[in-house]
């Protein structure tokens, strides 16, 4: 599985295509080429890249995530490949007939992961759980008592270490972090699902109208805290007001493009990812009752006594 994320934000570039290899010219420096199939997610931000159409169409075929960002050099458009699975009008035509039920059994299951990775999160960087692992218990299917938002009320700021802190998407400050490291999560979850013949609007959780990746949304939920926890490192390393510079953007793609533990072995978490939309579309299918997902805190690289 192709698990390359670029990123092309400090210098004006060109970028073409040439036989099923991506181009990429920039002044004074030599030429460079990458395989298309070997390209996960492509992310422009700074405002003299230019590229063809090949490129574009080059990357969907390859089954690869664009990501545009706006003046702030924020992620603010994804496009994801219309096909990527040789049974995808079936494996849509399940997605779509899912009864409730399924659908609110798989939130459950999404949510108590997501609530674990938190907790094994404040485990791993402040010594306790304070009560998230018994939080993840209590949820129920479809989660009718928000028991996620509770968990994040208390989640956040424990892991920050800063009382007043809130998820804010405007504010100037580790959320701007967050923000670069959610949208690089987002388009690699997209792909996974566009890969395993599911539509990414169709989503089992959230709806919004306005949003054609709502099932991304869902599902990179579990795989979140890996961006927390980077952000959380790089607000350490580079201050609380740290910008999205070169180097906390680097710091963050590396986050996501590091391997962590699935069931024993260590795999990329492209693959990992993938691996979770895989079963998500064989639950759809009726094939599987339950998603393919990490368990922790043995899913992070440090629960191993290894570097992260």
């Amino acid at each position: 599985m192709p698990d390359r994320i670029l990123d092309f934000s400090e210098e004006a570039a060109h970028l073409s295509v040439r036989l099923a290899n991506l181009v990429v010219r920039r002044s004074d420096k030599p030429e460079v080429t990458l395989p298309l199939a070997e390209i996960g997610v492509v992310v422009v931000s700074h405002p003299q890249v230019t590229l063809t159409h090949a490129v574009l169409a080059g990357l969907a075929a390859a089954g690869a995530a664009f990501v545009t960002c706006d003046d702030k050099r924020l992620p603010v458009g994804l496009m994801l490949p219309l096909q990527g699975h040789h049974t995808q009008s079936e494996r849509i035509s399940s997605q779509v007939s899912a009864k409730l039920p399924v659908r609110k059994r798989l939130w459950q299951q999404i949510v108590r992961a997501k609530i674990s990775a938190q907790a094994a999160a404040l485990v791993l960087e402040h010594g306790a759980d304070h009560g998230l692992n018994a939080m993840a218990s209590r949820v129920r299917s479809g989660d009718p008592e928000n028991v996620e938002a509770q968990a994040a009320r208390r989640y956040w700021p424990l892991l920050i270490a800063d009382d007043a802190f809130r998820r804010d998407r405007e504010a100037e400050d580790i959320n701007g972090i967050l923000n670069y490291g959610y949208a690089v999560l987002r388009a690699m979850t997209g792909r996974a699902i566009c890969a395993s013949g599911l539509h990414p609007s169709i989503g089992l959780h959230h709806h919004n109208r306005y949003s054609q990746f709502t099932l991304a949304d869902d599902l990179m939920e579990p795989f979140r805290v890996v961006v927390d926890r980077a952000a959380l490192e790089a607000e350490k390393t580079w201050g609380p007001r740290a910008e999205v510079s070169k180097e906390v953007k680097a710091h963050m793609i590396a986050a996501v493009n590091d391997r962590y533990w699935l069931h024993g072995e260590q795999r990329s978490l492209f693959e990992i990812v993938a691996r979770c939309s895989s079963s998500l579309a064989a639950v759809f299918a009726g094939d599987a009752d339950q998603l393919v997902l990490p368990e922790f805190p043995d899913f992070f690289n440090d629960a191993h006594g290894d570097a992260a």
